[in-house]
């Protein structure tokens, strides 16, 4: 690139974890004072590169080349030493400790740690690129883009100048979005490497200055975004020409399906999680629930499915008929003995949804196993169930023998919802159904949801991704601080709009 300078390459880099190609003779250049954008389907082999980078996996073949000079990286403290840092998607921070604590953990050079000279040091950094941390603040008091902007300070702080960030507006407001872009900007201004990780094309289009492509481990190309688009980005990645329009089709003779009134929920601990929550969810209708993360999407879910015990407040099921039934005080099993067909895709894909040490077919026969008469578990039903999955929603996998634990995070996924839509439900719930998941398999799963919808189904849609929401959903139920600050029609409502009620800041775009 014209007046760019390479500062790493990464030449015929292959890995192999058994018999699964992870990367197969990758190519990669990365300049510096630049912004490059790494995309590809799930299992195309992006993270498991940019580990290789940051020290986390050793390549089984190829060499990595740092200022033009080859590199051996077989930690992250080798990493550090040839200043690169990863801040990854799950963070890596003691709760109980301060900013100031967490951005040195692990760091001694034998001499006694003053941590007076750290918050200054720390202040410097923060002043140089524009972020706000509050050296002397617990991590526990911190909100999700408060802690990423800790994890970013603390490979700053060990003087990383090459910044690998593996999906860093997964949990963010648009407004915390545009935050961190202003100070990416400033980072690669002063000279910076930066690599992103995303699913998300338009901030692909809005933040990098060049993208580069992975197809089933391989390197297909590079481009700079301006001559790019997200179609063409898409269509590179896939192998094919991909639609990338979410359909929303009117709702279907919508009624009244669903009616929280009053719902409150505390944690364990006594923490209120959801207050004095009320609203109905619609048959033949997408109703998208937006917020930031933690601020009571998930026990609203679980709450609704029977998996959250319930402090005050009432769930009413609504039949055909328009029989009432209240679900609270009733677990899963006992509503759906109540002729109640209810499917729930957890947040939690393999603590909740899934058993890692089994099956796809295993998983599958988990959702009806109840249901058979014979002293023998039926697993024919499971397995063809688990073999139109695979192929419905292409997942990557040897066989539908193989243990879940063995899949990718995004094929994972692709299998819980599979299962849970298959069950032929009257009310969907989902928490973050496409997490993780690539453009061309999102879309997929937004065409199954739809389906649902036009079927007659009462869908919930909880959603991290405001974009979507407004495409997808008809109403936008928003959540702050475990209250309803806002419902919002789906097809009006404006971006920034949301934005501002799941920060409890009302009001239009002007």
């Amino acid at each position: 690139m014209e007046n760019k300078v390479a500062r790493v390459k990464m030449r015929n880099i292959t890995k192999r974890f058994g018999p699964v190609l992870a990367n197969d003779r990758v190519w990669l250049d990365i300049y510096q004072g630049e912004i490059l954008a790494l995309l590809g389907e799930n299992g195309s082999g992006k993270t498991t590169l940019m580990n290789m980078l940051s020290g986390i996996y050793f390549p089984d073949e190829g060499q990595i080349f740092i200022d033009d000079k080859e590199v051996l990286i077989r930690s992250p403290k080798d990493a550090f030493d040839l200043k690169i840092g990863m801040i990854h998607q799950h963070f890596k921070l003691v709760d109980v400790l301060t900013a100031a604590e967490n951005i040195v953990l692990g760091l001694h050079d034998g001499k006694r740690l003053d941590l007076e000279k750290v918050k200054t040091r720390v202040r410097e950094i923060c002043d140089a690129y524009g972020f706000d941390v509050d050296p002397d603040e617990k991590i526990y008091n911190m909100s999700v883009s408060q802690k990423q902007t800790v994890e970013i300070v603390k490979v700053l702080y060990r003087g990383a100048d090459i910044l690998i960030l593996d999906e860093p507006t997964a949990v963010l407001t648009p407004q915390e979005t545009d935050k961190l872009f202003a100070v990416l900007r400033n980072m690669r201004n002063d000279g910076k490497a930066i690599v992103i990780i995303t699913h998300k094309l338009h901030e692909v289009e809005d933040l990098s200055d060049r993208v580069a492509v992975l197809r089933q481990g391989q390197f297909i190309g590079d481009m700079p975004t301006r001559e790019s688009s997200a179609q063409e980005m898409t269509n590179m990645m896939v192998g094919h020409p991909v639609t990338l329009n979410i359909e929303r089709p009117e709702p279907v003779d919508p009624k009244p399906r669903v009616e929280v009134k009053n719902l409150t929920v505390r944690s364990e601990e006594g923490v209120l999680k959801l207050d004095d929550v009320s609203f109905t969810i619609n048959s033949g209708e997408i109703l998208g629930i937006a917020g930031i993360s933690g601020c009571g999407q998930k026990e609203l879910l679980e709450a609704i499915a029977g998996l959250q015990p319930t402090e005050s407040g009432s769930v009413i099921y609504i039949n055909d008929n328009g029989t009432k039934e209240e679900l609270i005080g009733k677990d899963p099993q006992a509503i759906a003995d109540k002729g109640v067909a209810l499917s729930f895709v957890p947040e939690d894909r393999l603590g909740m949804g899934l058993v890692a040490n089994m099956d796809l077919t295993d998983n599958m026969m988990l959702r009806s196993f109840r249901r058979g008469r014979s002293f023998f578990t039926d697993r024919k039903t499971p397995k063809k169930l688990a073999e139109d999955v695979v192929k419905e929603l292409e997942v990557k996998t040897p066989s539908v023998n193989t243990p879940v634990r063995r899949l990718s995070g995004g094929n994972v996924q692709k299998i819980l919802v599979g299962r849970e839509i298959a069950s032929a439900p009257t009310v969907l719930l989902t928490a973050y159904a496409v997490r993780g998941l690539d453009i061309h398999s999102s879309y997929t799963i937004y065409d199954l949801i739809n389906k649902q919808k036009q079927s007659g189904v009462a869908v919930v849609y909880v959603g991290e991704d405001l974009d979507v929401l407004l495409e997808l959903a008809d109403r936008i139920l928003v959540l702050c601080d475990g209250k309803v600050s806002g419902i919002v029609d789906g097809r009006g409502a404006k971006k920034r709009e949301v934005g501002l009620l799941m920060t409890r800041v009302g009001g239009k775009d002007e």
